[in-house]
């Protein structure tokens, strides 16, 4: 169907499952699997593609993409992408992963395949809060946020600064494209799928490492309403981690 000139797809993406899932209401996880079935639906490329699952609130993607997966233990999932990518250099690898998992627990592993310009796309989504687990302080939780561990706020004296992984990465030689999103109103959506895209092109056609950090809401440890978590991410996430590409060397 058209709309304003504006082609609109309906229905579900053929290589997103018809599952139930399990995400809290207001969750980012399930928008971002319907993101990345409809790039690989629109690419044709569902029997060439495998991702990696994490441990963490995305734990059982495996059972909402209908694609070839794998998981390894919590945080290692760049390693073991890296490693399908060498044996598979055909294929399209992602590593999808949640702040705990790629910035704390898997900071060294995340930190190495960059160095090494893996040729995988990392698919990071930061809620700024260990959400499996009981809503702990994360490396990504904010100044002054409340977690189960820091009720009082978190405390840059005690608990230092959040770290931005995109910046980070930044600073090595050989990842060529870093963007962080935002998952809001439908044009930032819109403007999540087109980084995606653009880093399984990279992917795909320069063979080098890129990441995508997405801004991703959590209502139920932010302990706010889905709609006020949109809001959230505006007023304080975005000020610690500002929305834009932070690297690309493709132009």
């Amino acid at each position: 169907m058209e709309v304003a000139g504006a082609k609109l797809k309906i229905g579900r993406p053929r290589s997103l499952l018809a599952a139930r899932t399990h995400y809290c209401a207001g969750c980012g996880h399930g928008v971002v699997h319907r993101i990345i079935a409809e790039i690989i639906d629109e690419w044709g490329l569902r029997g060439q593609t495998i991702g990696m699952a994490p441990v963490g609130c995305a734990v059982l993607m495996y059972q909402y993409l209908d694609i070839d997966m794998c998981e390894s233990p919590h945080g290692r999932t760049p390693e073991v992408a890296a490693g399908i990518k060498r044996a598979r250099p055909d294929k399209l690898v992602f590593s999808y992963q949640g702040d705990g998992d790629l910035a704390a627990i898997g900071m060294g592993e995340i930190i190495h395949v960059a160095n090494r310009g893996e040729p995988i796309s990392v698919i990071f989504i930061n809620n700024a809060i260990y959400g499996m687990t009981g809503g702990q302080m994360a490396p990504t939780t904010v100044p002054g946020q409340k977690t189960t561990t820091t009720p009082q706020g978190r405390s840059v004296t005690g608990e230092g600064f959040p770290i931005r992984v995109c910046e980070l990465l930044a600073t090595l030689e050989k990842p060529v494209y870093l963007e962080r999103t935002v998952l809001g109103a439908p044009k930032e959506i819109t403007r999540t799928k087109n980084a995606i895209k653009k880093s399984f092109r990279v992917q795909r056609e320069l063979k080098a490492f890129s990441l995508v950090e997405i801004l991703s809401p959590c209502p139920t440890y932010w302990r706010v309403s889905p709609d006020k978590s949109v809001k959230y991410i505006e007023t304080w996430m975005e000020k610690i981690f500002p929305p834009g590409v932070i690297k690309d060397t493709t132009k």
